[in-house]
């Protein structure tokens, strides 16, 4: 039985510039983010990556998170996921923190949807090869899709983001290719052609769908830039959802790898939308 002196003492807390400097500077698959809101509350927007517990459930699923992962602790104003810290510590986590404030206090881009959200795509089984195959499809579409608004766009800034970001599709789809090569050596390129599919972005939106909804908004920096940030936020949180379901080591381990690159991704877009704002470019 859990003590309630250690149930109830005091849970480290962190304000959201300290949260996001944490996530930021710490590897994907070091942490656990824990969202224990209700399933509602998640499907409007959570903290990309979030693993969801709401806190009537926690006693009953603590065996699902790690002792050894540091835990930030959310839900919507900071109270129950002070008494989620609190629990948690009571277990005997050594390192837990509540960010204080909750989600409101959260200024920056979010993930919406429910947890399972495009987790179809994916069995939980897959090899390396079959995953890697699967980041690159989404890879290129993506590359397609930012080809396409470059192909209409007329402002310079909008244009140079544009070209960045196709610039960057093409280096992280040849990492993924390079991971590919080595998860199958000897396997002809031709193989891995077969298994692409290009419909489906990064974020597990339908390029054509998406393209033909947001083209409107994405005439100016500002919306240009909001959309870029919202796609890499939805795609940091579906490859760290995808990494949660891995069954294989090696398949988890590259779909972290992948959920690090879109971190950075993101903080590229943050950083260039600061630099815009206070220049007064938007």
């Amino acid at each position: 039985m859990v003590q309630l002196r250690k149930l109830f003492s005091l849970a480290e807390s962190m304000d959201a510039d300290e949260a996001k400097q944490f996530l930021a500077t710490q590897p994907e698959g070091s942490y656990t983010l824990l969202d224990v809101r209700q399933p509602w509350e998640y499907e409007e927007e959570h903290l990309a990556g979030a693993k969801l517990i709401p806190l009537g459930q926690l006693a009953e699923a603590v065996t699902e998170l790690d002792k050894n992962k540091p835990i930030i602790t959310y839900c919507a104003i900071g109270g129950r996921s002070r008494v989620a810290a609190q629990l948690l510590q009571g277990y005997g986590f050594q390192e837990v923190y509540n960010l204080k404030g909750g989600i409101k206090a959260w200024q920056g881009y979010k993930a919406s949807g429910p947890e399972e959200l495009h987790l179809d795509m994916v069995r939980g089984d897959e090899t390396p090869a079959e995953i890697a195959a699967l980041a690159i499809g989404m890879e290129e579409s993506l590359k397609q899709f930012y080809q396409s608004l470059l192909a209409t766009a007329t402002d310079p800034e909008v244009r140079r983001l544009f070209s960045k970001m196709v610039e960057v599709s093409d280096l992280h789809k040849k990492k993924f290719q390079d991971f590919y090569r080595q998860a199958e050596p000897g396997q002809e390129m031709t193989a891995l052609e077969m298994r692409i599919r290009t419909d489906i972005m990064e974020g597990g939106y339908k390029m054509s769908e998406f393209l033909e909804k947001n083209r409107p908004y994405m005439a100016t920096l500002l919306g240009a830039l909001d959309i870029a940030m919202m796609l890499e936020t939805q795609a940091l949180d579906l490859y760290r959802r995808f990494a949660e379901k891995a069954a294989v080591a090696a398949t988890q381990e590259f779909l972290l790898q992948v959920a690090q690159e879109e971190k950075v991704h993101l903080l590229m877009l943050g950083n260039l939308l600061e630099e815009k704002g206070k220049a007064g470019a938007l």
